[in-house]
C-alpha cells in the first residue's frame, strides 16, 4: 500500500485503508493505525470496527479519531497520544484530514508551523487552510 512520510515514524495513506491491507502494513513495521474517517462517509467504505478487528488480528494498535466539519482540541490530543505509539500510519479518504490533524497535534506540542508545513508539502499536502490554527 502506498504511503507518504510525514516524519521518521509517521506516514499518511493517500487512500482508505482496507482490512486486507493491514497484515502487510504490520509486516512493514507499522504499529498503530489511526483512522480519521467517520463511519458511513461513502458507500463501500469499511467500518471502523472492521479495520479495528483486522488491526487486532495483525497485532496492531488502532485509534478511531473521526474528523468531520472541523477539528477540536480533544482530537488533536488524541492524535498526539496515538503518534507516541508509532510507527504510525494515519488515514482518511485522501490523507488530507489526517495530515491536518497530525500538524495540529505536533503544533500543540511546540513544533514550528513552518517546519510542519514543509514536511506536509513534501508529502503532497498543503497546510495553508489550517495555518492560522497552528501555534508556536
Amino acid at each position: 500500500m502506498s504511503r507518504r512520510r510525514l516524519e521518521e515514524r509517521v506516514w499518511v495513506a493517500p487512500r482508505q485503508v482496507r482490512p486486507a491491507d493491514v497484515p502487510a502494513l504490520a509486516a512493514e513495521g507499522i504499529r498503530i493505525l489511526v483512522n480519521n474517517r467517520p463511519d458511513g462517509e461513502e458507500p463501500g467504505q469499511p467500518s471502523a470496527a472492521e479495520i479495528a478487528e483486522a488491526a487486532a488480528e495483525a497485532g496492531l494498535a488502532y485509534r478511531h479519531i473521526p474528523v468531520a466539519g472541523g477539528f477540536s482540541p480533544a482530537q488533536a490530543e488524541a492524535m498526539a497520544e496515538a503518534l507516541d505509539q508509532g510507527p504510525a500510519l494515519l488515514f482518511c479518504r485522501t490523507g488530507t484530514r489526517s495530515t491536518y490533524l497530525w500538524a495540529l497535534a505536533r503544533s500543540r506540542g511546540g513544533e514550528d508551523p513552518q517546519a510542519l508545513t514543509s514536511r506536509a508539502a513534501a508529502a503532497g499536502y498543503d497546510l495553508a487552510p489550517i495555518l492560522p490554527l497552528l501555534s508556536r
